[in-house]
C-alpha cells in the first residue's frame, strides 16, 4: 500500500469516520490571535473554522486582561486597532461621549471582560456568514496520532467534542495553531523550546537565573544567569470592583491552606517589598514601620502599598472595575510559581487540575487578607472594600474562566527572535516584517519566595524600542501548511516581549492572510510571497514599520 493510499484509508477508516467538515483554514484555539487569523482568512474569501476547547472564545482579554499591554499605541494596528476602536465605540454608544466610562476606557485600550467578549463576537459575525464557523467545546490533545500527515503536509486533525464525547476530524488546506501552549505544532512534530536560555547563549539581558530589584534592577545575590527548564508563573487576571452594589463577597474556598499566606503578615507589618527603593531600609526601619502599622496607621515604607494593592496590581477599568494582576512589589501575590511548570506539555486533565488548584489558591489569598485575625484590622478593612464583579462571568461565580498562560512551548521557526531584535539600536527593520510592536522584555517569576533574596527568581522588566517582527517567527522549518502566531519562535527573553495580546493579534492577522496566499499560490507557508503579504496587510491597516509618521513601507 502506498503512503497516499494509506492516508486515504485512514481518512475513511473507523478511526476517522466522524468527519465534521473540510475547510480552507483550520484554526485551533479561540484566543485573540485565532480570531484575527480566521477573520483575516475569511476576508480573503477562505472558509475557516475556529476550534475552541472552552465554551467561550476571546482568550485572556475576555478573561480579565482588560488593561492592554502595549508601550507605544499605534505601533500595532490592523485588526487589533479595530478591536480597540470597537471597544471605545461601545462605551460611547451606551454611555455618551463625555461619560466617565469613555474616559476610563482609555480610547478602548481598557475594557471590561464582557465588553471584550462582545467585541470579539461582533468581529466574528461581521466576517461573513458561511465563511467562518466557530465550534466551542472542541478539544485538541497534543498527541502525534491526532495529526494526519502526508509527508510534510497536515491532512487532518482529530478533535474531541467535549459535549458529546465523540471524536471529530477536520480536514484543511492550511492549519493555524493559535493555542497558548503550541499544542498543534508540537503534535505535528515541530521542535520546541521550554524554560530559560542562559546569558551566554545569546548575550541577552536578564537571561537565566536572576534576582532583580523591581523594576529595572540592580541584580541581587544569587543571580547566576544560567539557563534552566523553569517556566514563568501563571495566574488569573481578576475583575475586581469596589462598587458595593456589584461586589461579590469573597468566600473561603475549599482546600484553603492558611500556611501559604502567613508570611504576608510580616510583610504587611514591616513594609517589606521588592521595589529598589526598599533596599535602603534596614532592620530599624522595618521595626519602625511595624510600630506604625500596629498603632493603626498605614505603611510608610519606601515602595510599599496598602490594602488590596499589597497583593494585586490594579488598573481601573470602566464601571468601577479593575484588571487585577499579580503585584510585582510583593513576595506573595496571585502568581503561583513552580507548580505550573508541567503545564506546557501536560494533558488537559492535568491542566484542569492545576486550574482548580490556582483558583483555590487565588480565592484563598483574597479571603486571607480580608479575614485573617492576625492581620491588622485597618488593613483587613481596606481589603474588604474589594470583591469580584458580580456582572462578569455570571456562569462562573464572577471568577475568570481561563488561566493566564504567559508562556508555553516556543515552537522553533524559520526565524528565532531574541532580545537583540527588540532593543534600542537593534538595526534596520526586518525585511519580512508583518507587524511592528512594542513592549518591554518582561517575565514573571519562576520560583516561589526564597529566604534572603531581593525578589522572586525570574522577575524582570527591561526597556525596549519599537521593533518589527519577521514572518519567520511563526513558520516551521519543515511542515508546509502550518503557522503558529502565538507559540512563536524565540528565546525566553525574546518571547517575553512578543507574548502580549496586541502582538499576538497582529501575528494572527498575518497568519490568516499568509495561509490564504499559500492556498492561492499552491505553495508552502515558507514560500508565501512576502511582498504580496505585506501589501495586503498594509491595505488592511496594519503597521509593518512604525515611525513618527506611524507607518512606512519596508
Amino acid at each position: 500500500m502506498t503512503r497516499r493510499i494509506l492516508i486515504l484509508a485512514l481518512l475513511t477508516g473507523p478511526a476517522l469516520r466522524c468527519v465534521a467538515a473540510s475547510y480552507d483554514v483550520v484554526v485551533v484555539g479561540g484566543a485573540p490571535a485565532g480570531i484575527t487569523a480566521a477573520v483575516a482568512a475569511a476576508r480573503e474569501g477562505k472558509s475557516c473554522v475556529i476550534l475552541e476547547r472552552t465554551q467561550h472564545v476571546g482568550g485572556l482579554p475576555a478573561n480579565g486582561l482588560g488593561a492592554t499591554d502595549i508601550a507605544t499605541r499605534g505601533a500595532t494596528t490592523g485588526l487589533f486597532a479595530k478591536f480597540v476602536a470597537m471597544n471605545r465605540a461601545y462605551y460611547v454608544e451606551k454611555y455618551g461621549e463625555g461619560s466617565r466610562q469613555v474616559r476610563d476606557c482609555s480610547d478602548g485600550y481598557h475594557f471590561e471582560p464582557s465588553v471584550a467578549a462582545a467585541t470579539f463576537e461582533r468581529m466574528l459575525r461581521e466576517a461573513g456568514p458561511g465563511k467562518l464557523d466557530v465550534k466551542t467545546m472542541r478539544q485538541f490533545d497534543a498527541q502525534p496520532e491526532n495529526v494526519v500527515r502526508h509527508g510534510e503536509r497536515i491532512v487532518a486533525i482529530r478533535i474531541l467534542d467535549r459535549t458529546t464525547g465523540r471524536e471529530e476530524t477536520y480536514r484543511g488546506k492550511m492549519f493555524i495553531d493559535a493555542t497558548y501552549e503550541g499544542d498543534l505544532g508540537a503534535a505535528a512534530g515541530v521542535p520546541f523550546r521550554l524554560g530559560r536560555e542562559g546569558a551566554e547563549e545569546y548575550g541577552e539581558p536578564c537571561a537565566g537565573k536572576i534576582y532583580r530589584w523591581w523594576k529595572h534592577g540592580p541584580d541581587g545575590e544569587g543571580s547566576t544567569y544560567r539557563g534552566d527548564s523553569a517556566i514563568q508563573a501563571y495566574n488569573y487576571r481578576l475583575c475586581l470592583t469596589d462598587n458595593p452594589s456589584n461586589r461579590l463577597e469573597i468566600a473561603k474556598p475549599e482546600n484553603y491552606d492558611r500556611t501559604e499566606y502567613v508570611p504576608l503578615i510580616d510583610d504587611i507589618l514591616t513594609g517589606r517589598n521588592t521595589d529598589v527603593s526598599f533596599s535602603r531600609v534596614d532592620a530599624a526601619g522595618m521595626a519602625e514601620n511595624r510600630r506604625r502599622v500596629l498603632s493603626g496607621l498605614p505603611t510608610a515604607a519606601p515602595g510599599d502599598v496598602w490594602g488590596m494593592a499589597k497583593i494585586v496590581s490594579m488598573t481601573r477599568l470602566p464601571n468601577a472595575k479593575t484588571d487585577a494582576n499579580n503585584q510585582h512589589l510583593a513576595f506573595i501575590s496571585t502568581d503561583l510559581p513552580e507548580e505550573n511548570w508541567p503545564w506546557p506539555t501536560a494533558s488537559w486533565e492535568w491542566r484542569d487540575g492545576f486550574a482548580k488548584r490556582l483558583r483555590d489558591y487565588t480565592l484563598g489569598l483574597l479571603w486571607f487578607v480580608q479575614n485573617d485575625e492576625q492581620l491588622p484590622a485597618h488593613f483587613r478593612k481596606a481589603c474588604r472594600e474589594w470583591g469580584l464583579a458580580a456582572d462578569e462571568y455570571r456562569d462562573n461565580g464572577g471568577f475568570p474562566r481561563q488561566v493566564y498562560v504567559r508562556e508555553g512551548r516556543r515552537l522553533e521557526g524559520a526565524y528565532f527572535f531574541t532580545a537583540a531584535d527588540a532593543l534600542s539600536g537593534a538595526g534596520t527593520p526586518h525585511v519580512t516584517s508583518v507587524t511592528a510592536s512594542h513592549y518591554a522584555l518582561d517575565s514573571h517569576a519562576v520560583r516561589k519566595r526564597e529566604e534572603g533574596r531581593v525578589h522572586l527568581d525570574g522577575f524582570f522588566s527591561y526597556p525596549t524600542a519599537v521593533y518589527t517582527v519577521p514572518y519567520g517567527v511563526m513558520t516551521p522549518k519543515t511542515v508546509e501548511n502550518l503557522l503558529f502566531p502565538v507559540a512563536a519562535s524565540g528565546s525566553h527573553v525574546g518571547f517575553s516581549t512578543l507574548r502580549m495580546e496586541p502582538c499576538w493579534m497582529a501575528l494572527g492577522e498575518a497568519a490568516g492572510v499568509a495561509a490564504s496566499l499559500a492556498i492561492d499560490h499552491n505553495t508552502n507557508v515558507r514560500e508565501t510571497p512576502i511582498a504580496e503579504l505585506q501589501q495586503k496587510l498594509s491595505e488592511a491597516g496594519a503597521t509593518l514599520v512604525y515611525t513618527t509618521n506611524k507607518q512606512s513601507p519596508i
